[in-house]
């Protein structure tokens, strides 16, 4: 055997080894989850921000709105933007086409400090057909609309890449985002770090709330954590504990979450992410010019005729979600369909319409 073959034994040897050596700590991982990503500390309430602006740059999909005495909001927004710069420009000659009026959100951390970034989103208010290849005007965001202004948005509008269109499903480019367009530019109330303090759930459920006081109390001693409730657990640190250092060392222990049978289902391109192991029971919905079938009686798929879907009893989730695409079910009506069929008891899951 040669020196560089018997190199490479060598290093694959070591590579088998080391995959074998680290796979239970990765279903470990996989397993466990962290406090930080099932509680949110009390007092942490998101900030939740809002501006109106101008998305400008459009290829001829923008408002269709005219100036003239019937000019509305939009062509009013553009004199008053061009005024900033001191220019003015008769309402009679304005046309949109470019230009759309948009409502733009945010939801921020009470501890982002000023100059942070985050990410905003954008919906259009006017009759724009579709927001793509736009740009955001720096638009003001405040948390309340009499209040001072917080942050400041604009950026390049991302478009969400629908499928494909046809004349029943609409484009949804009516809402974009800007992932890093918003800026903080003054420091919102934060909350106080106290020696005692609660752990509010994200999801309210007695045996989580459980398993997070049992490993705070396993990491710091009994009696550090109690629980209240479904959604909180009261921590109580001792006064000789560094209190963010220990709320750090908490935030970063283990629990394992609770197994739940889930179906999410995004309504606006079809997107539906769940289990590999759920199955559907029989049953028989219809809505719109669709048709699902699902019973004892069929023996396999058919859709001989237009709009009928038919599949067997125990079917999965995944194989009539691919039946329900192949006849081009619009998104709305998969999602509505899939609602259906937990109402009537033939998908345990929880179904999460989105």
């Amino acid at each position: 055997m040669s020196r560089f073959a018997l190199g490479l034994r060598r290093v694959r040897t070591a590579v088998l080894l080391l995959g074998l050596a680290l796979r239970p700590n990765s279903a470990h991982a996989q397993n466990d989850i962290k406090i930080r990503d099932l509680t949110n500390p009390e007092g942490a309430l998101p900030v939740r921000l809002v501006g109106y602006g101008l998305a400008v740059g459009l290829d001829g999909t923008g408002d269709r709105a005219v100036g003239g005495q019937t000019a509305g909001p939009t062509v009013q927004s553009v004199i008053n933007m061009l005024r900033r710069f001191n220019v003015e420009v008769p309402a009679d000659l304005i046309r949109m086409r470019n230009v759309a009026a948009v409502l733009v959100t945010a939801e921020v951390s009470p501890y982002l400090r000023a100059g942070g970034r985050f990410e905003i989103h954008v919906s259009s208010m006017g009759d724009a057909r579709s927001l793509r290849g736009g740009v955001l005007y720096m638009t003001p965001l405040v948390a309340d609309p009499t209040g001072p202004a917080l942050a400041s948005a604009q950026g390049s509008l991302l478009v969400s890449e629908g499928g494909a269109t046809t004349r029943y499903t609409p484009t949804h480019e009516t809402t974009a985002r800007i992932p890093t367009g918003g800026v903080l530019e003054a420091d919102l109330p934060r909350p106080a770090i106290t020696a005692a303090s609660r752990l509010l759930l994200r999801e309210p459920d007695l045996q989580i709330a459980t398993r997070i006081a049992t490993a705070i109390n396993g990491a710091f001693g009994n009696n550090t954590a109690v629980v209240e409730d479904e959604g909180a657990v009261m921590v109580t640190l001792p006064d000789s504990v560094a209190k963010p250092t220990a709320l750090a060392r908490i935030r970063d222990l283990a629990v394992k979450p609770e197994s739940r049978s889930r179906l999410v289902i995004d309504g606006k391109d079809g997107t539906i992410v769940g289990g590999g192991d759920m199955v559907v029971g029989a049953a028989m919905v219809s809505h719109g010019a669709i048709t699902l079938a699902i019973g004892t009686d069929v023996a396999s798929d058919t859709t001989s005729i237009a709009g009928s879907v038919r599949l067997p009893a125990g079917v999965s989730v995944q194989r009539v979600a691919t039946a329900l695409h192949a006849v081009r079910t619009p998104p709305s009506e998969i999602a509505a369909i899939f609602a259906a069929l937990r109402e009537v008891g033939a998908i345990t899951a929880e179904v999460l319409i989105r």
